[in-house]
């Protein structure tokens, strides 16, 4: 049996001709094909308005800019996430306020985060954790009663669907992540989805140093004309990468039916072994899958019998308001983090598992350690 990996690199084999011939026209920078990578973002995934950047942290940053976001400002975020997320609202001049979250699901919890609304709140950063949608219904009420702007993480959710909506068409931003062990990969790059259209026009404009580059036309000296009053940023997604992206799109659906069928098989065998406790899922949400994970007993015999079988899991990660970084920030009470943190793990869910690893996965679960 061939090694069995925690992640995958999903690559179409349409990319290797796609890469390839833009690879020889030389020119790689942002050009038509990042264009018509954002409109079949659209019509592939449901991301409404998407800005097609270089990473997904370009993306949590540049909706926060969009947003206004900055000094003196708070923005509520759950601590179980990566680092990322709190760093984005640190490079504002805003500070990270982290909302405990749900124990059976990993995703922020819309009950604490109605307790750590300020008059400085200005933002709530859900994170949709492994891929499965945050309460959005909950999450919109409390937005529109306190006057807050909803921007996703949705690093892990491309795909996933909440009432029969795509995430990136429910919020006022959402921010997603096509590094190299996402879904969808461009090699490293992002998207910042706009439900507003001053957003996205602000958006577009701020990912190229804040040069509007279709009203900016190059004149006769060979320079564009452009008289700047603020900071922009180098966040502009390129040719090669959005080709990439382009050829893996197509791939998308099939990637996501193998990970949601491997996840009903999990389901469907270890929901009652002794000593696992599967997080707990609604039928009107549609996780993505980027990650498939449960509460086990004794975790690190756990963890230790799994690789024995050459099984690799992880925590994937633990809750981040523990860095120095953010403990003089934050307002934290989070018990539930806390006790998520001594007791989650997560198994491989990915396309390019065989049958027959997977089954040795559940085997060696049922088999206790």
């Amino acid at each position: 049996m061939d090694k069995i990996d925690f992640f995958n690199t999903a690559v179409s084999r349409e990319a290797f001709s796609k890469v390839s011939d833009v690879l020889a026209t030389g020119f790689l920078s942002e050009g038509k094909l990042v264009a018509e990578f954002e409109t079949a973002l659209l019509e592939k995934a449901g991301i409404i308005n998407g800005v097609a950047l270089n990473s997904g942290t370009a993306a949590l940053h540049l909706a926060l800019v969009v947003a206004g976001i900055g000094k003196g400002d708070e923005v509520i975020i759950p601590s179980q996430t990566f680092i990322a997320t709190g760093l984005a609202v640190l490079m504002t001049g805003a500070t990270p306020v982290f909302a405990d979250i749900q124990y059976e699901t990993g995703n922020i919890d819309p009950l604490d985060i109605v307790k750590k609304i300020t008059l400085n709140t200005k933002a709530i950063m859900p994170v949709h954790w492994g891929g499965y949608p945050c309460d959005m219904d909950e999450l919109k009420a409390i937005a529109t009663n306190h006057n807050l702007l909803i921007i996703e993480d949705a690093a892990h959710a491309i795909g996933a669907t909440y009432k029969g909506k795509p995430i990136g068409a429910i919020s006022d931003m959402a921010c997603f992540s096509f590094q190299a062990i996402k879904h969808l990969t461009t090699g490293d790059g992002g998207a910042l989805a706009c439900m507003h259209q001053h957003h996205y026009e602000k958006a577009m404009a701020l990912r190229w140093f804040g040069i509007d580059r279709k009203n900016s036309p190059v004149g006769l000296l060979g320079e564009r004309d452009y008289n700047l009053a603020a900071i922009g940023y180098k966040y502009h997604l390129n040719n090669y990468a959005a080709a990439l992206g382009l050829a893996n799109l197509n791939d998308l659906p099939a990637n996501l039916e193998r990970r949601r069928a491997i996840a009903a098989y999990y389901d469907n065998e270890l929901g009652k072994v002794e000593g696992v406790e599967l997080f707990k899922y609604n039928n009107y949400r549609e996780s993505a899958y980027w990650l498939y994970g449960f509460h086990v007993e004794n975790r690190d015999a756990f963890i230790l019998k799994l690789k024995q079988e050459g099984v690799p899991v992880s925590v994937v990660h633990q809750g981040i308001h523990k860095n120095d970084l953010f403990t003089h920030r934050s307002k934290e009470s989070l018990n539930t983090q806390y006790s998520f943190d001594r007791s989650q793990i997560h198994i491989p869910v990915h396309n390019d598992l065989t049958d027959e690893q997977v089954q040795l996965i559940v085997t060696t679960i049922k088999s206790g350690w």
